[in-house]
Formats: C-alpha cells, sequence, structure tokens
C-alpha cells in the first residue's frame, strides 16, 4: 500500500510539471472601488469579430470597463490590444455575461452594475448599443449575478438577476439582503418581473437541466456573511409560479459564504455535479442520488477542498471566487481552476491566498499543482476565463484582480492529451442552443462525458464559446446532441485535435 501511494505520488508530480502556464503582457486593467466593489469583478469571454478567437471584456468597478480584442495568431502566442468603444466604456460594473438575447446570430451582453443594470446589443465586429424595445423594467440594484435559460416557445429567454445588499435600508448591511429578480418574456417583450423571495445576497447563480428531465431550474449560492439567520443555497422550481424546493423534496440544506458555481458531471453518470467556492472552503457536491436535489459534499481525501493557501505562510482559510471546470492537460479527466483572494481586510482570512488549480490525476483524485503550473497568484482574484484564447486545443487562463493589473496566461504545457473542441448551432431561436447538452464517447475506454450549455455561474461573468474537451490518446470520438427540446441526432464520428460545428 506504502508503495503505491509512493507511485501515485511519483506519477502526479510528473504530470504537475508538465502542465505549465506562461505569463502574457496585456494593456492594463484592474477592478477598483470601494466597499461597493468588493465583490464582483466578472470577465465576460465571447467572440465578437467573428475570427475565432475570443475577446475578453473586464469589468472595471469604479474604473472603466475594458474590452480587450484578441489579436493572437491562431495558434500561436496571445496577444491582445484594448479596443473598448464609448458604449462599453462603463464604470460600475461587477458583472458581464454574453447571450444572444434577440436570436439574430450576434453575441449581446448583459451587463451588470451598482446601478441600473444594462442589456447591450451586439452589431457585429465587437460593436454594441443599448436594446431599446425589449420593456426590460429596472430598478437600480446591487447586482452581483446572473443566468439565463429558454423556456419553451419563448421567443426570449428568462433572466434571472441576483442582487446583494439593499443599501436603501437603514438597518443594514447586514440581515439587508435585497430580493433577487426573474424576467420571464411575453412574445416580444419582458412581462412584469418577479421577485424572487427570500433573498440571500446572492453571489452566483446558474439554470441548469440538473435532472436531466428538459426542465431547468435555478440554483443560487448565497454570502452567508450577510443573511445572517435562516438563508441556504437555494434551487428553485420554474414553475408557472417559481418555489423552493425544500428538504421534504430531498434538497439538502447546504450554508457557506457562496461565491461561485460550476457545474460538470465529473462521476460519468450523465447528471451535472456542482463545485461551489466559498469564504473557508471550497466544496464539491455530487448528485448522490441521480435526478433527484440531493447533493452530497465528497470527501475530504478527494483533494477538492482547498481551504487554506498551498503556498505561502499564511495559513488561516482562503476566501474562493470564480472558479471553473476544464481539462487543462486533454487526459480526459476535469481539472478545477479557483480564483482566490480576502475580501479586503477580513483578518479571519488569509491575506496571501493564491490561487488554486487542482488537477484531476486519477476518477475521484485531485491534486493543487498552481505553484508549479505557473498561476498562483497572491493578487486578490475576482472573475476569471478558463477557455482557449487562441485556438491550439489548450485551455489558457485570464483574471481579473482587485486593485491589481488583471493578468493572462498561455497554456504551455507538455506532452498533452487529444482534444476535440464543438460548437452548437440551431435556427430560430436560441442560436447557441443553451440547455442542449453534448455527448462525447471515446471508443477505447466507452466512457462518455456530458456537457451541458449554460449561462452563469462563476462569479461576475462567463464564456460563451467552444466547448472544450481532453480526450487523452483516442485518435476518434463519438459524439451527439441532445437539443434543448429533448431530440437527439444519432451518434457521429469525428477525429480528434479539432474544432467541429454541429448546425441543427
Amino acid at each position: 500500500m506504502q508503495f503505491r501511494f509512493f507511485l501515485l505520488l511519483l506519477l502526479s508530480a510528473q504530470v504537475a510539471a508538465e502542465t505549465h502556464f506562461t505569463p502574457i503582457k496585456v494593456p492594463d486593467h484592474s477592478y477598483t472601488g470601494g466597499w461597493h466593489y468588493y465583490v464582483g469583478g466578472g470577465i465576460a469571454s465571447f467572440d465578437c469579430n467573428g475570427d475565432n478567437l475570443p475577446e475578453l471584456y473586464a469589468t472595471g468597478g469604479a474604473s472603466s470597463a475594458t474590452l480587450l480584442r484578441n489579436t493572437s495568431i491562431l495558434g500561436g502566442e496571445l496577444s491582445f490590444r484594448a479596443d473598448t468603444a464609448p458604449e462599453l466604456a462603463i464604470v460600475g460594473l461587477t458583472g458581464a455575461y454574453p447571450l444572444d438575447i434577440d436570436s439574430d446570430g450576434e453575441l449581446d451582453l448583459v451587463l451588470l452594475s451598482t446601478g441600473k443594470n444594462q442589456l447591450m446589443r451586439g452589431l457585429g465586429d465587437c460593436e454594441f448599443s443599448p436594446f431599446e424595445k425589449l420593456g426590460l423594467s429596472q430598478e437600480a440594484k446591487w447586482s452581483t449575478s446572473f443566468s439565463a435559460t429558454w423556456e419553451p416557445e419563448k421567443a426570449l429567454p428568462t433572466l434571472a438577476v441576483g442582487n446583494y445588499v439593499d443599501r436603501n435600508d437603514p438597518t443594514g448591511p447586514f440581515g439587508t439582503c435585497d430580493s433577487n429578480i426573474l424576467y420571464r418574456p411575453i412574445a416580444n417583450n419582458y412581462n412584469s418581473p418577479i421577485m424572487l423571495e427570500p433573498g440571500f445576497c446572492a453571489l452566483s447563480m446558474l439554470f441548469s437541466d440538473w435532472s436531466r428531465q428538459a426542465k431547468p431550474e435555478l440554483r443560487i449560492s448565497n454570502d452567508r456573511h450577510y443573511y445572517v439567520k435562516g438563508g441556504a443555497e437555494q434551487l428553485w422550481r420554474m414553475g408557472e409560479i417559481p418555489s423552493l424546493y425544500k428538504e421534504s423534496d430531498g434538497w439538502h440544506r447546504h450554508q457557506l459564504w457562496g461565491m461561485g458555481i460550476a457545474s460538470r458531471d465529473i462521476t460519468g453518470d450523465g447528471f451535472p455535479d456542482v463545485y461551489l467556492s466559498s469564504m473557508g472552503d471550497q466544496r464539491l457536491q455530487i448528485q448522490d442520488t441521480p435526478g433527484h436535489p440531493t447533493f452530497t459534499d465528497v470527501p475530504f481525501d478527494w483533494g477538492t477542498s482547498a481551504h487554506r493557501p498551498h503556498t505561502g505562510e499564511d495559513g488561516r482559510p482562503s476566501t474562493g471566487w470564480h472558479t471553473a471546470f476544464g481539462d487543462v492537460n486533454n487526459d480526459g479527466l476535469d481539472d478545477i481552476f479557483v480564483a482566490k483572494g480576502n475580501v479586503e481586510q477580513m483578518p479571519g482570512s488569509a491575506m496571501q491566498d493564491p490561487n488554486s488549480l487542482l488537477l484531476a490525476t486519477a476518477p475521484q483524485r485531485w491534486t493543487e499543482i498552481a505553484n508549479e503550473a505557473g498561476v498562483a497568484s497572491f493578487h486578490r482574484s475576482r472573475g476569471a476565463a478558463l477557455v482557449d484564447l487562441n485556438n491550439d486545443g489548450l485551455l489558457d487562463l485570464a483574471v481579473n484582480n482587485r486593485r491589481e493589473l488583471l493578468q493572462v496566461w498561455q497554456n504551455t504545457s507538455a506532452n498533452t492529451g487529444k482534444w476535440l473542441s464543438v460548437s452548437l448551432r440551431q435556427p430560430g431561436i436560441n442560436t447557441q442552443a443553451v440547455g442542449a447538452w453534448i455527448e462525447l464517447k471515446t471508443q477505447a475506454t466507452q466512457t462518455t462525458q456530458a456537457r451541458e450549455i449554460t449561462v452563469g455561474g462563476g462569479h461576475g461573468g462567463g464564456n460563451s464559446g467552444p466547448e472544450h474537451f481532453g480526450v487523452g490518446d483516442a485518435e476518434y470520438v463519438n459524439v451527439r446532441v441532445i437539443w434543448p427540446d429533448g431530440k437527439a441526432t444519432s451518434w457521429r464520428k469525428f477525429a480528434t485535435d479539432q474544432d467541429v460545428t454541429i448546425n441543427r
């Protein structure tokens, strides 16, 4: 047993040594401001000019937001230039999420703010203008999370906005969390907003078809620091009148200082599990009864808690923000990135709190490699994007930092596996097929990766683009799509190490 454990350590060290990220110089940008900007600081990653290279739009808090146009050579070294049109040079933003709201084929932006949120229509070539005729009634809130989905037979997406502390309540901030808001469309406009109450200071939310019944429902991760009593994580049914899942439904009551949500099927049962970032620990939760709302924390020895700094001399608990799954070495196992950093001067939490990169070394086993991989920044990180920025089949990394410069790393790992990048397109409404599932099967092992197309999660930002699959040494894979209405394609065989687009 001791020899086997030692051998596993040697193999993990070898894999970690081959996983490396190289810092790239990019135009200066940082997320700044007082206590209204302790949270937020998201990044939107999306291709806004059609060249198959994703741009980065970073929120700035009290500073202006910045659009970094991707000028990289396909498959070559990363490069960006600042190209922020006046319409996007906005002060006061906390979050940014790309999606095609009006289904015209151009990605739009939902922008969260400490004032009124904004919907920006994509015009092509990274130009935007405000939507003017959607009838979205908005008050000035402190918005900190967002998710979207398409409900059946709707021309526009259903939008969920999570709000933080109600700054108009004189008894605040503790115990004064604002209500969250659901916007449902009627024809080509939005109806009066629906209040999702109680609200417990939402910092991340995600529509997900977690039960695989073609019924997206809304999960909300809340900040325990402000909800004081009675608060917890939430899962909302999207009936005619939305309602909360209760313990009598099988929902387990979870309380944490929730910051971010990432969703991925990591057990191989076809149902999505979740990784929750938090102040104090990070929690990987699996569906222990697939199709039922019983998400259970995995054992500590899976190596995913990332609860304290893994390098440096500060031993106090970590504070996690944006989190994302992604296979950084293309071995067919999902790794986990967590952006970390003290809220501001929280004395009970680590001040020197490096980001985490948890590498999957075997099913149900992860090991921390951020320091060896070169991404263990000690800045107070917030939003992030773990995406392939130069279309070379390796996931790169961008991180927005509070009062420090934004950082971008190119994945320059050696001896990586093969990959497949999959984009979905469907005619009519919901052009990006939000709510669809991609299933990818490797022929040799007969293992299947299941991936849901979602909008939301993370912290303050999201990605719209191809779904990246690492597949190990597989030369060919089989892929099928289950479209948002539940109709499935036949299995199709694809050679690996390429981008593919599947049109409905």
